[in-house]
């Protein structure tokens, strides 16, 4: 510790926090900011005879610790076993762990709450206030933040922490914890080599962005991938990846980056794949425009089962504007989506694949889109309902016999 240096800190950790409040930080967090109100400081502190810093790189690591640092909060979020973090209110604190949840015996005060999300909102250039009621923002090791306050919650800052973590980074790591057979893994890796255009179902915490994760680490090594999602949670573990997140309007209102726009640039950068981190509402249309240009993609929605997750990508189109009707697309999705796999989390917190919906293309009279249950669950384990897909030629094409797959699975 540099002695005489507590106040500086102090005044100038409140000085870089008042100007996160304002929105006036860059994207890549506070560094730049400390460093410039150290410098301001250094030329008051000569002018004044206030204290000096001295070593100035340790006062600028010691004002960013105290400006990142999360308290209470920080063992849970070093525990591994931790996935998830939420604050009701100063007395409510809790943790999931294995999918279930617990109530810790961790008790904060309403000001310490505020302190913790400012903290976590400095690094990211993001602000929550009373113009602006809720924040997602990811913090410096890829966690998720949510942020909703008083008046939209009854009195207490509602604060939620989903935590990153990189040790399902394949395939193999679900089978090996039970999250989907050997047999269905294979054939999913298959499904990316051959650049099959899939979309990812389930409820909230059903392991949604871990299985796409997995699956894009079972892509082609030398494919583009461009990522778009809200908050960065993906995490494309090729050589030529780029990941982009959306931007929330300044205190001005202008400046906002939404996820429809992100998909349209994400076009113009010569994808091999575009992956969209969940799809919630118009950016649907965009997304279906996409695939239906021939770039292969993925994504996740929220759903109950596989064909509704099907049903809700047809609905949310509409959304866009009263010149979309369901005559252009539903066909389009029936002619994009490839392959639709459905999660879900168990009462005993693990998370599992239950469905592989694959379907055919064809649209019926009613507006059905046909489709074919490719795995399904049967005496509680997922077994192949078929040997044969209904669209098979983007297998042959990059060599794989799929039948042959679903043959040996079965």
């Amino acid at each position: 510790m540099l002695a005489g240096v507590a106040d500086p800190i102090q005044l100038i950790s409140a000085v870089v926090r008042d100007r996160a409040r304002r929105g006036e930080l860059a994207d890549d967090g506070p560094g730049d900011a400390v460093r410039e109100e150290l410098r301001r400081y250094a030329e008051h502190a000569v002018a004044s005879g206030a204290p000096l810093l001295g070593d100035e790189r340790q006062a600028e690591r010691l004002i960013v610790a105290e400006l990142t640092g999360f308290g209470p909060l920080q063992p849970l979020l070093d525990d591994p076993e931790v996935e998830e973090i939420w604050i009701n209110g100063p007395t409510r604190v809790f943790a999931a762990r294995g999918g279930l949840a617990e109530l810790t015996p961790i008790v904060l005060g309403e000001q310490e709450v505020r302190d913790l999300v400012e903290r976590m909102l400095v690094t990211s250039g993001r602000r929550v206030d009373l113009s602006s009621p809720f924040v997602d923002a990811s913090l410096p090791d890829g966690s998720r933040l949510h942020v909703v306050i008083p008046d939209i919650t009854r009195q207490h800052w509602a604060v939620n922490i989903r935590k990153f973590s990189d040790r399902v980074v394949d395939l193999d790591a679900l089978v090996g914890r039970g999250s989907l057979p050997h047999h269905a893994a294979e054939f999913l890796r298959a499904a990316m080599l051959a650049g099959m255009n899939v979309l990812v179902s389930g409820a909230t915490q059903a392991g949604k962005t871990t299985l796409l994760n997995a699956l894009l680490a079972a892509g082609r090594p030398s494919d583009r991938v461009i990522t778009v999602e809200e908050t960065f949670e993906l995490k494309s573990p090729g050589r030529d990846a780029v990941a982009m997140q959306c931007r929330q309007p300044s205190l001005e209102g202008g400046g906002e980056v939404t996820l429809r726009r992100l998909i349209k640039e994400a076009l113009r950068m010569r994808p091999d794949r575009l992956v969209v981190g969940e799809v919630r509402e118009a950016e649907a249309l965009d997304l279906l425009i996409a695939l239906n240009s021939g770039i292969p993609g993925a994504c996740s929605i929220h759903a109950n089962s596989a064909r509704d997750a099907l049903t809700k990508l047809c609905t949310l189109p509409l959304l866009a504007g009263r010149n979309i009707d369901a005559a252009f697309v539903v066909p389009t999705v029936a002619a994009c989506v490839e392959l639709v796999v459905h999660c879900e989390l168990l009462a005993s917190g693990r998370r599992r694949v239950t469905e592989i919906l694959a379907p055919t293309g064809v649209v019926t009279d009613g507006g059905v889109i046909e489709a074919s249950r490719v795995f399904a669950l049967e005496d509680g384990a997922l077994r192949p309902r078929t040997a044969v897909l209904p669209r098979s030629a983007k297998f042959e094409a990059a060599g794989l016999d799929v039948h042959a797959l679903l043959g040996r699975a079965a």
